[in-house]
């Protein structure tokens, strides 16, 4: 297997835990961290957890399957599988996170069956039934587009529903 690395770690319960075997696992992580970092605009350590994680350096590709859960201090993204690219230096190119994708980040909660970042752009889309939830306020519609950099949000055939509060 000369130049050519294929790792699969499995874990049937609880925390995944990895022994760094060389220095391209090491890389692996160091690049999905960065990635997850740049994701939620925070500099603090990312922890991923699943059930199952394929990396496979020929093809750039990180697959972490099964409960996956990345979090920081700032941030929680789950879902059901999780697919990091990155480019031949170990710069993430893009993230998709696929089935009961959930983004907690405070308050907000935002839903949806995909969603896929693209580092370039640095903007997130949301698909399959995309809802964000914020104190009692719902938007809901066929596609959410957040843009990272500029923290604006484009919802495709909206409907918003705004909780009435009493003033006090």
């Amino acid at each position: 297997m000369s130049g050519q690395f294929f790792s699969r770690v499995k874990e049937k319960r609880g925390v995944f835990t990895c022994i760094m075997a060389s220095c391209l696992v090491g890389s692996l992580f160091l690049t999905i961290s960065i990635a997850q970092e740049k994701l939620i605009e925070t500099r603090g350590p990312t922890t991923i957890t699943a059930s199952t994680l394929t990396a496979d350096n020929k093809a750039r590709t990180a697959l972490f399957e099964g409960s996956v859960v990345a979090k920081n201090d700032a941030i929680t993204i789950q879902s059901d599988r999780m697919l990091v690219h990155y480019a031949e230096a170990g710069k993430v190119t893009k993230i998709e996170a696929t089935g009961h994708v959930k983004v907690i980040k405070g308050e907000r909660i935002i839903t949806s069956d995909d969603a896929t970042y693209f580092a370039d752009e640095e903007k997130v889309i949301f698909t399959g039934h995309p809802r964000a939830m914020e104190e009692g306020n719902v938007v809901s519609g066929t596609k959410m587009i957040y843009l990272v950099k500029e923290d604006r949000s484009i919802v495709e055939n909206s409907k918003v529903f705004i909780e009435n509060r009493k003033s006090r």
